[in-house]
This record gives structure tokens, sequence and C-alpha cells, in this order.
């Protein structure tokens, strides 16, 4: 799931990112790892006790809010991954306020309109709910897991098919 995941943000993030000059081009995987990092915490969170709960991510995950940038950008749990991913980019990249959250409002509501939009799709076997209801909910995923992830993906990690990406794929339905 996490390789998905970092594949839809490096998707959706030529402009917001790769073509901002407020991120130099040498922090463009970082920039995209910080916005991973928010995305999972913030959904972990919200599985482990946040208002709502697992009904709330499963409401999420299920379109029942809406997939339009607004409707998503309203959902509590949305508002609270984009708070943690601002606050996120203005710390680590030194930026304002202004540039993070464009940043994350042209990020965000699409990576997760895609990710529910697979969650959703019977053809589509990269997120199944299930599978992430169950991981977020009992905490397997941390910060160094989201790191050596995104460092994988994103081509600076040094690991083979085994390893954490091997462990990682069988618990997030090695797609």
């Amino acid at each position: 799931m996490l390789e998905q995941l970092m594949g839809l943000i490096q998707d959706h993030s030529q402009e917001a990112i790769v073509n901002n000059p407020a991120i130099p081009n040498e922090h463009n995987n970082d920039a995209m790892q910080t916005i991973l990092g928010a995305i999972t915490g913030g959904m972990q969170q919200q599985a482990q006790g946040g208002q709502g709960g697992m009904a709330g991510l499963a409401g999420l995950l299920g379109g029942q809010s809406g997939t339009s940038a607004s409707g998503l950008m309203s959902n509590p749990i949305v508002a609270g991954i984009a708070q943690q991913a601002i606050s996120g980019l203005m710390t680590k990249f030194g930026i304002g306020n202004g540039a993070a959250s464009g940043i994350v409002s042209q990020v965000l509501p699409s990576v997760m309109g895609s990710m529910i939009s697979k969650t959703n799709d019977p053809q589509d076997s990269s997120f199944n709910m299930s599978d992430i209801m169950g991981v977020m909910a009992d905490g397997k995923v941390d910060m160094s897991d989201v790191m050596n992830i995104a460092s994988k993906f994103m081509g600076g990690g040094q690991q083979g098919g085994g390893g954490l990406g091997g462990l990682l794929g069988g618990l997030f339905g090695g797609k």
C-alpha cells in the first residue's frame, strides 16, 4: 500500500512540488515523503481513536464524503492530514504557510481522491479497504517505514526484493 500511495503522490506532485521553486529539486523526494507521512499518520490517528474512529476512516475511504477537491478538503480527517503536511513542509523546508498550503491544496485532494477511487474500484486491487483498515488500526506503519519505502520507491533505497520492502509488501497486499 505504501508503494502505491507514494506512486499517487509522485503522479500528482509534478506542478506543486517538482516545478515549484519554493522546493529545491534536490528536496522534491523529501517533500513527497512529508506528504506520505502526513497521510499515513493522519489515517492511523483516525483509525486508532480519532473523532469517528474506524467508521470515519471507512466513510472517507468508501467515498461517502464526496471526492471533489472541496468535499475532501472539508472532511475533518483530510483537513487534519493537510495541517500535518503543511506543518511538515514549513518545518523541513523553511517555506511560509502560504507556499506550504498551496502545495498541499494541489496535491492532497488529488492523491486522496485517487486513493478513494482505487479503493472502491473492484477491478483495481492496489488499494484494499480491509488491508488499509487493518494496518491503520493496529499501528504497523511508523515514520521509519514511510521513509524507507519512499526512499526505495524514489530510487534511493539499497534494499532488494526482500527486507523491509518484502515485509511491507506482505503486510500491504504485495502490490
